[in-house]
């Protein structure tokens, strides 16, 4: 193997690329701790599309939520203080979150959504479109 030759005026001596080192990065994560960070999961079955995602310690009248378009919007903001004079104590405290997401599938855009929130979880499930099945056509002559 050939030597590297010095490179003058290049401060990095013994790397081609300053930026090397971060080559192998990552190398050793574990992709699965990171696959739930979202708390979003989307399920489907032949006629509904339902999408779930994690709120907790988010009341429903907290939530902004839209579609429109085949995009689901869910937002929400959350603010609080406390107080007490007593302990010399003050919290305050500011979360919000947003999530966007294109809802797969053939929605039905006649029916409105049905959103539920329990325990954290908001679910939303939308129906999906009923396509008839194609028809032949006989021809006659004429």
């Amino acid at each position: 193997m050939a030597e590297e030759q010095p490179r003058p005026f290049w401060p990095f001596p013994r790397s081609r690329h300053p930026f090397s080192f971060l080559e192998n990065v990552g190398d050793d994560w574990d992709l699965q701790e990171f696959a739930n960070l979202n708390g979003l999961t989307v399920s489907e079955d032949d006629q509904h599309v339902i999408v779930e995602a994690a709120i907790p310690g988010i009341r429903p009248e907290e939530i902004d939520m839209t579609y429109d378009k085949g995009i689901l919007w869910i937002k929400a903001e959350k603010k609080e203080e406390t107080e007490d004079k007593k302990k010399k104590f003050y919290r305050k405290a500011h979360s919000s979150f947003s999530y966007r997401i294109a809802v797969p599938g053939e929605i039905d855009e006649a029916k409105q959504p049905n959103a539920v929130c329990k325990n954290g979880i908001l679910q939303v499930t939308f129906s999906k479109t009923h396509k008839g099945s194609s028809k032949k056509i006989p021809i006659k002559e004429g």
